[in-house]
């Protein structure tokens, strides 16, 4: 199975003109919904801009987030100061097929937004995976929910699905990883508001808070080479994988460093979410 319309992804489609149509409207309406509509707060926004605009040339920078709502993206981006409307600099993020993708008109619409389509349970081998970590070797920027779907229960972060922390060990050049966790959107897109069904546009008049963390450290070679020697020890659970990873990782060793790379992720990723919710109580009267 091949890239679903990946030619409308590309950069030079029709002159980039659709894209950069498609880039600005959402962007501002994200902007629209996010700045103007509601009361946003965002903690440390100046490192996201940062790496967003002036990271190293060749880097890649993958953003990973909790999910609460299905405008989350593009939402998340339309605090004040982000570049939202510029389409050289928006991110490419993982979307899920069955519903971003569900027709040709969709299909169309979110390829030029510069989205990749995932299938929910198809592995970390599937075709569109290997379209981001082509991106991602690029030097582009990767917004992932590890998540792997909605949930808005106001509660610790869930198990991270692997996907992510299989791109962070695959691409040629390291990338930066920065995490970020919000908390609002659900107000502003619920899923059942009105006969469990969600609201047709955007609720408004919610707090919403954004808190962007420092980039994770990963230490990839002394972690692949950990998963080597756990490897050994480990029955080995046929999945369909490679025999090995470009690093010379059996799928054992694989499990294990994909594993402990989501961990991580997950543990920094609560700890935000911690610390918004200290933050959330300070604001109360």
């Amino acid at each position: 199975m091949g890239r679903k319309m990946e030619w409308a992804a590309r950069a030079d489609h029709l002159g980039g003109i659709p894209r950069k149509l498609i880039i600005t409207a959402v962007g501002a309406f994200a902007k629209t919904v996010t700045s103007l509509l509601n009361s946003t707060t965002v903690h440390n926004s100046e490192t996201l801009v940062r790496l967003v605009r002036s990271r190293p040339p060749g880097t890649p920078f993958i953003t990973v987030s909790n999910h609460m709502s299905t405008l989350d993206d593009p939402l998340m981006w339309g605090f004040k100061g982000f570049p939202v409307t510029d389409a050289k600099l928006a991110r490419w993020v993982l979307a899920a097929e069955d519903i971003c993708f569900k027709n040709a008109i969709f299909s169309y619409f979110f390829r030029l937004g510069k989205c990749i389509p995932i299938t929910r349970g198809g592995g970390v081998y599937q075709e569109h995976m290997s379209e981001a970590l082509d991106l991602l070797n690029g030097g582009a920027w990767l917004h992932t929910f590890p998540e792997g779907k909605v949930s808005q229960v106001d509660g610790p972060v869930r198990r991270l699905k692997w996907g992510t922390a299989s791109l962070i060990d695959r691409s040629r050049v390291t990338p930066i990883v920065l995490p970020i966790v919000h908390r609002g959107f659900e107000k502003v897109m619920p899923e059942k508001f009105f006969f469990d069904r969600r609201p047709p546009i955007p609720l408004w008049g919610k707090e919403i808070s954004i808190i962007i963390g420092e980039p994770i450290e990963l230490n990839l070679p002394k972690l692949r080479q950990t998963a080597k020697e756990m490897s050994r020890s480990s029955l080995s659970q046929v999945l369909g994988w490679p025999p090995t990873s470009p690093h010379g990782l059996d799928e054992a060793a694989q499990r294990w460093l994909y594993t402990t790379i989501s961990d991580k992720i997950q543990s920094v990723m609560e700890g935000l979410r911690i610390l918004g919710t200290k933050f959330s109580k300070t604001k109360l009267p």
